[in-house]
C-alpha cells in the first residue's frame, strides 16, 4: 500500500511539474543575448505587426511601428527613441480621420535620416480571405517625419489608392512594406521602395513603385510579378514581399509563390525587373497547426551583405516551414549574387523532429560588420509546445552555422488562438540589434489580485508590442 502510495504521489508530482511548466515555469537553457533588454512599448490592447528601424544617420534615433488599438479597428501607431531604444515615447496624431483602419504597417529611415512610415487604409474587407470580393475603398499611403519620428507631416501620400470605393475594376491593395536605398556607393541612393500584392477578383499580382524625391511622389506602380497566383490570402496565393539593396544600388526582390521563393532584380534603381525565377523550393508559406496562434505563415526575408567583410557580397534568404514535422527556421545564402544557393541550413539549434515550433522569424545583416541575425518565436522548453520566447540567432561565418541567445526571460502563453500578427522585425546597426514583437499580454495584476476596480478589465486575446535591445560589441 505504501509504495502504490509513493507511486501515486510521484505521478502527482509529476503532473504538477508538468502543469507548471505549461503556464510559465520553464528555464531556458540558452545564454542570454549580451546587453540584452525587452520594454514594452504599448499598453495591453489589440496591437500586432510591429516594424523597426535605425538612422543610420543618429543611430540613437529607433522607429517602432504597428497597428491595432483600441478606440478604432486598426491604427498605425508609432513609437520614438532617442536614446538607442533605452526608452520610447508615443507619437501622436498617426492615424488620419478620414480612413476607418490602417494595418500592415512598416516604416524606414533614409540617408537624410528622415522616417517613413508606409500603410494601408480601408473602410471594409470583402469576403473573408477573398479580399477583392465586394471590397471597398482602399489604398497604399506613406507619410514622413523630419525629426525621427516624433512628429508626421499630415499629408498621407497615396501609392496606390481606390478612394471612393466605387471605381470600375476596383482591387484590393495589402501588404506594403517600405525600403531605402542608405548604401554610399549606390548610383540611386536616397531612393526609397516599397512592393506588395494586388488582391484581383481571378488572381494576386506582385506591384511596385519607387520614390526619387524623399518620397514627395511616387511612380505609377508596375507589375513585377510574372506568374499570377490565386486570389484567396492562403497557399496558392503570392505574398510576403520583401527586398534587399545591394552595394551598387541593385534590388534582389523576393515573394512566396506557392511552395517556391522566387527573386527579381533591377539594376536601373527599380525603373525595370528581370523576369522572376525560383530559388528555393520551401514548404507551403501558411500553416496553422500551431496551437494558441490563429495563424502563422513561413514569408521569407532577403539581406545583402554590404559590410567590409569577408562574406560582402553575399545574399540570405531565410524563411520557415515545418519539412521537419515541427515547425523551424532556415537559411539559404548565395555566395555568387544569386547564381546558385546553399543548402539550407537550420537557424534554430533545439534537437530536431521534437516537436517544438519555432516561427515568424525576421532576418537582417549588419552592414558595419557582416553578422547575420535571425529573430523568432520559440517553444523548445516547452513540452506542450505553448510557452513561447524570443530568440536571437546570430552567425559570424557567412550562415554556416548560429548561435542561439534567449532575448526574453519570460515566456508568454498562445491561448485562445490569439492573432500574432502575421510578421514580427527585426533591425541592426554596428552590433546594437533591435527587435519589434508581439505577445500576449501578461495577466491583468488587478484580476490576478482580487482588485478589479482598479484598473480596466483585460479583453481576451489583448496583446503587447514589445521593443527588444541587444548589444553585440560588448564582450
Amino acid at each position: 500500500m505504501a509504495s502504490h502510495l509513493f507511486v501515486l504521489q510521484s505521478r502527482i508530482a509529476l503532473y504538477l511539474l508538468i502543469l507548471c511548466g505549461a503556464v510559465g515555469g520553464q528555464q531556458t537553457s540558452l545564454p542570454r543575448a549580451p546587453g540584452a533588454k525587452v520594454l514594452d512599448v504599448s499598453a495591453p490592447a489589440r496591437f500586432s505587426e510591429p516594424s523597426i528601424a535605425v538612422n543610420p544617420t543618429n543611430p540613437n534615433q529607433v522607429v517602432v511601428v504597428y497597428q491595432g488599438g483600441t478606440s478604432v479597428q486598426g491604427s498605425a501607431n508609432v513609437a520614438y527613441s532617442t536614446d538607442a531604444g533605452n526608452t520610447f515615447a508615443i507619437a501622436e496624431g498617426t492615424h488620419p480621420p478620414d480612413w476607418r483602419v490602417l494595418g500592415d504597417v512598416t516604416t524606414t529611415f533614409d540617408n537624410k535620416g528622415h522616417a517613413f512610415l508606409c500603410y494601408l487604409a480601408f473602410d471594409k474587407l470583402g469576403t473573408n480571405s477573398y479580399w477583392a470580393r465586394g471590397a471597398g475603398r482602399n489604398g497604399i499611403f506613406v507619410r514622413r517625419s523630419l525629426d525621427g519620428g516624433k512628429t508626421w507631416e499630415k499629408e498621407a501620400i497615396p501609392i496606390k489608392a481606390w478612394p471612393t470605393g466605387h471605381e470600375a475594376n476596383i482591387q484590393f491593395e495589402d501588404e506594403p512594406r517600405i525600403f531605402a536605398d542608405n548604401s554610399p556607393q549606390s548610383r540611386y541612393l536616397g531612393n526609397l521602395y516599397v512592393g506588395w500584392v494586388e488582391w484581383q477578383l481571378e488572381k494576386s499580382v506582385m506591384l511596385f513603385s519607387r520614390s526619387t524625391d524623399d518620397g514627395k511622389t511616387w511612380s505609377t506602380p508596375k507589375e513585377i510579378s510574372v506568374h499570377a497566383g490565386l486570389p484567396r490570402d492562403d497557399n496558392g496565393s503570392l505574398g510576403g514581399y520583401v527586398q534587399a539593396i545591394g552595394s551598387d544600388g541593385t534590388i534582389y526582390a523576393i515573394w512566396d509563390d506557392g511552395n517556391s521563393i522566387v527573386l527579381t532584380q533591377s539594376h536601373d534603381g527599380g525603373r525595370s525587373f528581370i523576369a522572376p525565377r525560383t530559388v528555393l523550393k520551401v514548404g507551403p508559406p501558411y500553416f496553422g497547426e500551431v496551437p494558441g496562434v490563429s495563424r502563422v505563415e513561413g514569408f521569407p526575408q532577403i539581406a545583402v551583405d554590404t559590410s567590409p567583410g569577408p562574406n560582402r557580397g553575399r545574399i540570405y534568404i531565410c524563411w520557415s516551414d515545418y519539412r521537419n514535422g515541427d515547425v523551424d527556421v532556415f537559411l539559404s545564402s548565395s555566395p555568387d549574387l544569386d547564381h546558385s544557393w546553399s543548402k539550407p541550413v537550420r537557424v534554430n539549434n533545439d534537437p530536431i523532429h521534437n516537436g517544438n515550433d519555432q516561427f515568424y522569424q525576421w532576418m537582417t545583416v549588419d552592414q558595419k560588420t557582416g553578422a547575420v541575425y535571425v529573430m523568432f518565436y520559440d517553444r523548445r522548453d516547452d513540452p506542450v509546445n505553448r510557452q513561447t520566447r524570443i530568440t536571437l540567432g546570430r552567425s559570424t561565418d557567412g550562415g554556416r552555422t548560429f548561435d542561439n541567445y534567449a532575448w526574453t526571460d519570460n515566456a508568454f502563453h498562445g491561448q485562445q488562438n490569439t492573432f500574432l500578427g502575421d510578421y514580427t522585425w527585426l533591425a541592426v546597426f554596428d552590433n546594437r540589434v533591435y527587435g519589434a514583437w508581439t505577445e500576449n499580454a501578461p495577466p491583468n495584476p488587478a484580476t490576478t489580485q482580487g482588485n478589479e476596480a482598479a484598473r480596466r478589465p483585460q479583453a481576451a486575446n489583448e496583446t503587447v508590442i514589445r521593443v527588444g535591445r541587444a548589444d553585440f560589441s560588448r564582450p
